[in-house]
């Protein structure tokens, strides 16, 4: 897929909530911005926002994208600046409205008026597969899926790999989250390996479970800004890998396949 002149739009989705997408946006957006690149942050989970408070800017919007698009503000007028980022900005949802607020064709118009500013759009996908989905993947350059290496998460991937293709955005490249390398070593966790035979896309990234990240997101500070959280450096190096550069991935204590067998039933043998 062809991008546009200009910005790089990457969505950030998951087949289920609750695995890290919306950490994952904030921290890609931090650890974009501190790598000099001009950075517009975009939360498409209209009536679920979590992406301002995950970035300290809960307090700080006056206009979000609805309001955008409805013409109530001009699109800068929602732009909310990060406070140590000057080149980073943050787009929110709207609170009190719904997913049938704004369309598909809405967000490439407001992606094509961003484009020529900025080095890369990121949007924050809502968990699901309906109009939300839809949305956040019309303007899509390319596409990460977050996964945990859960049976459950990984079989929500590979249905939303199947929706990507079938809308033209596929195969996007997958990112690992809450990785725990003891639970690999044991046999308890699914490997890098194991997922990436089943889904069959390339992986970007993988994020090691830190109990760090969890304070971060609650104190608006992002885990990309601590420079000796794991979780942080793994960020950190996605996001150079979006930006071509060659970067080894994390190690993971690894073991063969001891979920395959029962992970092929449930993939029907692919």
């Amino acid at each position: 897929m062809t991008a546009k002149a200009g910005a790089r739009v990457v969505t950030i989705t998951s087949g289920k909530g609750g695995v890290g997408k919306t950490t994952t946006t904030a921290n890609l957006g931090i650890a974009l911005a501190r790598l000099g690149k001009k950075v517009v942050v975009m939360d498409a989970d209209i009536g679920l926002r979590n992406l301002d408070i995950v970035m300290g800017l809960e307090n700080r919007i006056v206009y979000d994208l609805v309001d955008v698009i409805e013409g109530r503000c001009q699109l800068r007028q929602a732009m909310i600046k990060h406070k140590q980022f000057p080149e980073l900005y943050l787009i929110p949802a709207a609170q009190t409205r719904d997913k049938t607020a704004i369309s598909p064709s809405d967000m490439v118009s407001i992606t094509d008026k961003l484009r020529p500013e900025f080095d890369f759009i990121i949007i924050d996908c809502p968990a699901g597969i309906e109009r939300g989905f839809r949305n956040a993947i019309a303007a899509a350059d390319e596409v990460l899926i977050v996964t945990n290496p859960e049976v459950s998460a990984v079989r929500d991937a590979d249905r939303i790999i199947g929706l990507l293709e079938a809308n033209n955005k596929g195969p996007g490249k997958l990112i690992l989250n809450r990785m725990k390398g003891d639970m690999v070593k044991k046999g308890e966790m699914l490997s890098p390996d194991d997922v990436t035979d089943i889904l069959s896309i390339k992986l970007i990234g993988i994020v090691p479970e830190d109990e760090n990240v969890i304070p971060a997101s609650n104190s608006g500070v992002p885990v990309a800004l601590n420079e000796n959280s794991k979780a942080g450096i793994a960020f950190r190096n996605i996001a150079r890998r979006l930006c071509g550069e060659e970067v080894p991935l994390m190690p993971v204590q690894d073991t063969s396949g001891g979920f395959l067998q029962r992970l092929s039933r449930l993939f029907g043998g692919n």
